[in-house]
């Protein structure tokens, strides 16, 4: 599995596209250029290498269709997943729903998660940070993680 690390900033130019950063792009598999974008849970979005991406539709796939929440869950997800790739300039497109929906403008981040990225606004996501204390972040730390050494 590829586990993506760090946080790197980007802006978007008047089109809607923006440069892909090196340190990202450096951690990529060879000759990656094809990639999901989708939207995030809490208002970002979700950047997806392609074999990353099939990891996702496979534990999707197998949810059961006669549930409600299911098929609530997966027009949510899935609807506006868009297959995007970088230009020959090393940029990617934003398509304008995706943006909207994420609320981004011209500065972004996209930060590690894992086997994917989350894309977002530059000022929300610092916000995110200024208002998680430490101590708030060490509780939520001894929750998610067992109270186990990392």
């Amino acid at each position: 599995m590829t586990a993506f690390h760090g946080e790197y900033e980007a802006t978007v130019d008047a089109k809607g596209r923006f440069l892909l950063p090196g340190g990202l792009k450096k951690q990529l598999p060879d000759a990656e250029n094809t990639f999901v974008l989708s939207r995030g849970f809490e208002k970002c979005l979700t950047l997806y290498t392609k074999k990353s991406w099939e990891g996702v539709l496979s534990k999707i796939s197998q949810l059961n269709d006669f549930d409600p929440k299911v098929r609530h869950f997966r027009r949510q997800f899935l609807g506006g997943a868009t297959e995007i790739e970088l230009d020959a300039a090393g940029r990617m497109l934003l398509p304008a729903t995706l943006k909207e929906y994420a609320g981004l403008a011209k500065d972004i981040v996209l930060a590690a998660a894992l086997d994917r990225f989350e894309i977002w606004d530059a000022v929300k996501y610092k916000q995110q940070f200024e208002a998680f204390s430490a101590e708030e972040f060490s509780n939520l730390a001894k929750e998610v993680m067992g109270g186990g050494m990392l």
